[in-house]
């Protein structure tokens, strides 16, 4: 399959530079002028931005379904009162049309790869295959009673899905309040065991941390390295409470930190230090967490805020530039999750690319490539997606998602656990 992308914006230095981009089997072959190229489809990019695909490091794609269900809640009421009596509810064919309107979200904002910790087995996969976006998929493996058969559950969707060139698996200890020590130990050895990393919620609340420090005598961080845990190839979400030693043992053990600016700051969890994470090495990627507590899956509005925050908390506004916070959203993630190749547009890289609207105001006049996505963007912009080398929105239309049908399940489920 060759795809044609004609006449597109990239930066070029300091400057912007008008050029084509050819696509091989999802592959980008050329950036330049192309010509000679026998092109199955041609999309016209004319004052378009082309940008690469954002990575959502961080999802619950099932819980689209709970938006705007509990909010301005204290955390753990948030959680306990709020979240789980209705997802308690949920069914595994219900969790997909949720999952799948988190697709059509994240589709229609730029996004062509998230990784996801759900509850129901096979929901996230099959809705990603449905849309034709990339995931990482994990089972939030919980407590220690009724955790062999979370676990099991775990490694069949594995079993079944694993032929899929786009699906990718992580074992998910939810959290250290969530799982016992043995339970967590389980978890890590059979992660080592299979080749797996881990995803994990790790120091998330004041809550956490200081319950850990009673508990355990040491920091939520300090507890899962002297478990092993961190040996793992580990994804780590959150991490809002750290200590300076939290910090050097992330970057020790090479953990990737999935931040989640807006939901954190939501659930009054505060601000996590991601201008000392990243000096220290450790590689920052974001996520959204899910529209329960966000409430969007809009990756522009977290990029926007990873950048404000951190110049604002750091009295320096050159900490966190436009461009190192582009690439937490794009490569950075693609790097957490183990997609080699993804999150630049160079040749020889995966096609994944979303094609931005420079025809508003909010993008007149367009100086600087970095600036205007980062700071101008709300994410209406986006105008046509492509992941793998396949549109999958072109001019605004969904073309792998009938949103008719989506949207009358949507309802129906909504009816449902709100009477």
């Amino acid at each position: 399959m060759n795809l044609l992308i004609k006449n597109v914006i990239l930066p070029d230095g300091d400057k912007l530079k008008t050029v084509d981009i050819a696509v091989t089997d999802g592959i980008i072959k050329k950036i330049g002028k192309v010509e000679d190229f026998a092109a199955d489809e041609t999309i016209e990019g004319g004052n378009r931005l082309a940008i690469p695909a954002f990575v959502n490091a961080h999802t619950h794609m099932y819980m689209s379904t709970l938006r705007n269900a509990a909010d301005d809640l204290p955390f753990m009421e948030w959680l306990f009162n709020g979240v789980m009596p209705k997802e308690d509810r949920l069914d595994n064919e219900q969790a997909y049309w949720g999952s799948l309107l988190s697709c059509a979200e994240m589709i229609k904002r730029g996004c062509a790869t998230f990784c996801d910790m759900h509850l129901f087995p096979g929901n996230s996969a099959r809705a990603a295959v449905q849309s034709g976006m990339r995931a990482v998929v994990s089972r939030g493996l919980v407590g220690s009673e009724g955790g062999q058969k979370r676990l099991d559950d775990q490694l069949k969707e594995i079993e079944e899905w694993k032929h899929e060139k786009n699906i990718k698996f992580m074992l998910a200890p939810h959290a250290i309040y969530t799982c016992d020590k043995e339970y967590l130990l389980k978890i890590s050895s059979e992660a080592k065991r299979l080749g797996l990393g881990l995803n994990i919620h790790l120091s998330e609340s004041k809550a956490e941390f200081s319950d850990c420090m009673r508990d355990n005598g040491c920091t939520p961080t300090e507890y899962v390295a002297s478990l092993g845990l961190l040996e793992n190839k580990t994804l780590a979400a959150h991490c809002v409470q750290l200590t300076e030693n939290d910090i050097s043992l992330l970057a020790k053990y090479n953990v990737s930190v999935a931040s989640n600016p807006k939901s954190n700051l939501k659930l009054g969890n505060g601000i996590a230090p991601i201008y000392q994470l990243d000096q220290a090495g450790v590689n920052v990627c974001i996520g959204t967490d899910s529209a329960a507590s966000n409430n969007s899956l809009n990756m522009f509005s977290e990029l926007n805020y990873m950048t404000l925050l951190h110049k604002g908390t750091n009295y320096d506004s050159t900490a966190i530039p436009a461009k190192k916070a582009l690439d937490f959203a794009t490569v950075n993630g693609a790097r957490a999750l183990g997609f080699d190749n993804l999150g630049r547009l160079e040749e020889g890289w995966a096609a994944d690319i979303a094609l931005l609207d420079t025809d508003v105001p909010q993008m007149i006049p367009l100086r600087n490539y970095y600036a205007a996505v980062c700071y101008c963007c709300d994410g209406s912009e986006t105008d046509t997606l492509i992941i793998d080398g396949r549109v999958v929105m072109k001019h605004k239309e969904l073309l792998t998602i009938d949103t008719e049908e989506l949207y009358y399940n949507i309802n129906k489920i909504v009816n449902f656990l709100d009477n």
